[in-house]
């Protein structure tokens, strides 16, 4: 866990600063308003609770809405075929850049999932894939089209399933 955090931080960049220092001060804007609102007691405590969702829904929100727009991309699945002599399945796509940055390496994921006749059981079976496997391709210019492969192994599943790829650009 504690890797993670690190790693989140050390990955952070200029926007993600201003906009956790924007909201941060939003936050303390709400306080001050509320102590010096405190003779109103309904307003003061709106205030308060609104300053702490603004702080934790507004940056949670706000990073992964302004990383999907600042590290846009399109995924495409070409081609998927399961290996008769091998427990594999090979994945073939592309990936577009549609950001108006250089992406510096994109993790490229394939899952393979369950698939029957029920929508609902469908959905749920998506968050949960049987098998997964990933790439990373570097150096993506803007506007850039790059074809990719990737394995899927070991894939012993015998029933129906449907491949499904995505990108994550930095």
């Amino acid at each position: 866990m504690k890797d993670k955090i690190s790693t989140f931080i050390n990955e952070l960049i200029l926007y993600d600063f201003i906009l956790f220092g924007g909201l941060f001060c939003l936050f303390i804007l709400f306080i001050v308003l509320a102590i010096l609102l405190r003779n109103k007691l309904t307003l003061s405590i709106f205030l308060v609770l609104f300053a702490f969702l603004l702080l934790v829904l507004g940056s949670t929100v706000g990073y992964m809405q302004m990383h999907k727009f600042l590290y846009s991309n399109t995924t495409t699945l070409l081609s998927q075929k399961k290996l008769t002599f091998t427990k594999a399945i090979v994945v073939k796509g592309e990936i577009v850049n549609n950001s108006k940055f250089d992406f510096k390496s994109c993790k490229i994921t394939a899952s393979a999932y369950k698939v029957t006749g029920n929508q609902y059981k469908d959905f749920l079976f998506e968050f949960k894939p049987i098998r997964k496997g990933f790439v990373t391709e570097v150096d993506i210019l803007k506007g850039q089209k790059r074809e990719f492969k990737l394995f899927i192994e070991p894939f012993t599943y015998s029933k129906d399933y449907n491949v499904s790829v995505g990108g994550n650009c930095k």
